[in-house]
């Protein structure tokens, strides 16, 4: 057994596995871990809880098997077009709407979690749901390599594309083409339609729908590797002041009065991709206030004007992003290399 993360003076390996308890009981008997218990699930938040109870699931080996059921559950819950609904409840799809961020992130969380435990067997098991996500999404390009946001209930794609979303997809192909790699199974071509999106993301920006008041289409393309270095520093700075509220976390939306902990926990691995930990670590410190001190768990977001948390639930896929935040920022794992952009180092 190895010890859970640890970030000093801002959480202990403890309060680390106290957070990931909490996924773990929301998760249902099919294996989905739904936005909070009894809640819907979706399949990118879900991915996301996943990799955090792999990232525990060292320390407590309840938490590795509950993160192996998660992605099994994907293959079993896929539309046949090889994506899956925007929605479920109680393992059952409520809409026909699939969205291509989440058909492209099992491969990141499956890349994720070979890294962490080395079981090429579970990945050679669970190829099938990274191959047909990936191909679901690269049958939504548009006419520029961009990746159109959705496939519609009735079957059309969507009409415009998301940086955040593209960003998302290349970090994902990325992912998928180096776990299929590792498993003997080349996929250029998933390369070839990632650089595309880079070079989209870095040199055409106003190919994407305008979504700039949300902090994600600020960080994401830096989170997701398809922004770096110099261009990567410029890019934070610029906005920082606009979604960074300092000893609070950062905004969900430049114009609200609103911060979240996932979108701090987002810009921390951000940040940590860059190298920049010492800040990383100040933003996840100043969003502890919205730790539950009972159980763990994480408020989704606090209204600072009107001093409430707001929306009043404790979601899942937050708690989350804290516990890879954590990891990132301390490397524990070696699923950390997932957003630090090095699996490929020796």
């Amino acid at each position: 057994m190895a010890a859970a993360p640890a970030l000093p003076e801002v959480l202990t390996a403890d309060q680390l596995l106290r957070s990931a308890a909490y996924l773990a009981r929301a998760q249902e008997p099919s294996g989905a871990i739904p936005w909070f218990p009894g809640g819907h699930t979706d399949v990118w938040d879900h991915v996301e809880c996943a990799m955090a109870l792999t990232v525990t699931g060292r320390t407590v080996p309840e938490h590795a098997e509950a993160a192996r059921r998660a992605y099994l559950w994907l293959a079993d819950s896929r539309h046949p077009d090889g994506g899956w609904a925007a929605k479920f409840r109680q393992g059952t799809p409520v809409t026909a709407l699939r969205e291509a961020n989440h058909a492209a992130y099992p491969a990141v969380g499956l890349l994720h979690h070979l890294l962490v435990t080395g079981d090429a067997e579970f990945a050679e098991r669970t190829w099938p749901v990274v191959e047909s996500g990936l191909e679901f999404v690269l049958n939504l390009r548009g006419d520029h390599g961009e990746i159109m946001w959705a496939r519609s209930e009735d079957g059309s794609p969507g009409d415009h594309a998301l940086l955040t979303v593209c960003s998302s997809v290349h970090h994902a192909l990325r992912c998928g083409a180096a776990l299929g790699g590792r498993l003997g199974r080349e996929r250029p071509g998933w390369e070839a339609a990632a650089d595309r999106l880079e070079t989209l993301i870095n040199d055409h920006e106003d190919l994407f729908a305008d979504r700039s008041r949300f902090s994600m289409d600020w960080f994401y393309p830096i989170l997701s590797g398809a922004v770096r270095g110099v261009a990567a520093k410029e890019r934070l700075q610029q906005r920082w002041d606009r979604f960074v509220v300092p000893g609070l976390g950062v905004r969900c939306v430049s114009d609200q009065p609103w911060v979240t902990a996932a979108e701090s926990s987002e810009l921390v691995l951000a940040l940590a991709a860059m190298g920049e930990r010492e800040a990383g670590t100040r933003v996840l410190a100043d969003v502890q206030h919205l730790r539950d001190a009972e159980d763990g768990a994480y408020w989704t977001g606090y209204q600072f004007a009107e001093d409430v948390r707001w929306p009043v639930e404790r979601s899942t896929w937050t708690s989350a992003a804290v516990i890879l935040a954590v990891d990132a920022l301390t490397g524990a794992t070696d699923g950390s290399r997932v957003f630090l952009h090095t699996w490929d180092d020796a």
